[in-house]
């Protein structure tokens, strides 16, 4: 067994505890949709059942490529990758551009796998920060040096909601383009905007090095699909690609047409729809349960995503408080700790409302009978 390797320890978490507990308020992404939801027309279902279940295009079907390309301006097929998932999509990309020893600058708090991959592969690792203090905006300076070859961003970030302000990404731009890095911006939460309509930029065509990520599963409730993506320079892709070959091969070819569907343009407008409103009503309640919990929680409130990263002033560890949550009542969220920040929770709330406030009450028992405990 391979030794020094660096597990993921949040989806380990998850992995093991997402389907035992009653209530899983650990989830990204919003509630997700059934196939008779996603697929209203009847002419449209009926083709779907006669798809033979094939080996589908490894690089995705055209006819989804098209659609993933109409999201990127300027782009073609060419220019994308379908993979499987978010989480494919950004391992091989550090595999393909980086060798042991080179240099990647990581936006913290974030999705912490591209940090753990980083890690494992021998990469020297630098960080720089959205400060909560600041609201969550992007702290001044860079981290980037000689040895940077990539820049990971998350944008709309996770855990914290944050987007990020045109200037804020035109600082990471420069930083990237004055020692020639590439961008690696996840974009898996644009389309999931709480407070706007409009879609978060991408990072796509303000620069030449960029590989724009992208997934069916947070911001339109199909993570089951197991679609993701990469949008990049053609010839990048393709190696990209020969990586994909070794990994995975292949999406499926049910998967392929489900995603196709769902982005096609009379379809698209109705799943970003249903995404908004799911954060939009799940919102005020987790807003609500905060507020009557007084001085207990502090949140910068989310621009975008199904997620709050709440922190808290109880004396109690994150991960000891969420261990006993999984223990005790039943419920999974997710710890500061995961994301380096104890003293905080991640908490999902685009989930239907009686489900959402019956976590959440769960909660609230353990919350009383640890300030119960503290008072003693």
């Amino acid at each position: 067994m391979a030794s020094h390797f660096q597990p993921f320890e949040m989806e380990r978490m998850m992995s093991k505890w997402e389907n035992v507990v009653d209530y899983n308020l650990s989830e990204s992404g919003v509630h997700p949709m059934t196939i008779q939801e996603l697929v209203q027309n009847p002419e449209e279902l009926d083709r779907l059942l006669k798809t033979e279940i094939n080996y589908p295009q490894a690089n995705g079907i055209l006819e989804l490529r098209e659609r993933i390309a109409v999201l990127y301006p300027g782009s073609t097929p060419h220019n994308i990758l379908v993979t499987v998932g978010a989480a494919e999509a950004n391992f091989i990309a550090l595999q393909t551009l980086l060798s042991p020893g080179e240099g990647i600058a990581i936006l913290l708090p974030n999705y912490m796998q591209i940090w753990g991959i980083a890690k494992n592969m021998g990469l020297s690792i630098q960080t720089f920060h959205l400060k909560e203090e600041m609201g969550w905006a992007l702290e001044t300076g860079d981290a980037v040096s000689q040895k940077t070859k990539l820049v990971a961003v998350c944008n709309p970030n996770n855990p914290t909601g944050y987007i990020l302000t045109d200037e804020e990404m035109n600082r990471i731009i420069a930083a990237a383009e004055k020692v020639g890095a590439w961008i690696l911006a996840d974009e898996v939460y644009a389309g999931a905007e709480r407070t706007t309509d409009i879609v978060t930029p991408s990072f796509w065509g303000r620069y030449d090095k960029v590989l724009a990520v992208g997934s069916l599963s947070k911001a339109y409730g199909l993570p089951g699909l197991r679609i993701g993506w990469i949008a990049g320079p053609a010839d990048v892709v393709d190696e990209l690609w020969a990586r994909h070959e070794y990994v995975t091969i292949s999406t499926t070819m049910l998967s392929n047409k489900l995603a196709a569907y769902a982005l096609s343009p009379k379809v698209l407008p109705r799943v970003r729809q249903r995404a908004r409103d799911y954060i939009r009503r799940g919102y005020p309640i987790l807003e609500a349960w905060m507020q009557d919990h007084g001085a207990t929680f502090q949140i910068v409130p989310p621009q975008a995503a199904a997620i709050a990263f709440l922190r808290y002033s109880l004396d109690i560890n994150s991960t000891e408080l969420v261990n006993r949550l999984m223990k005790e009542k039943s419920v999974l969220i997710v710890p500061g700790d995961h994301f380096g920040l104890d003293h905080h929770l991640r908490i999902s709330f685009g989930l239907p409302p009686d489900f959402l406030r019956t976590g959440l009450d769960r909660i609230h028992e353990l919350l009383v009978e640890l300030r119960t405990s503290e008072r003693m």
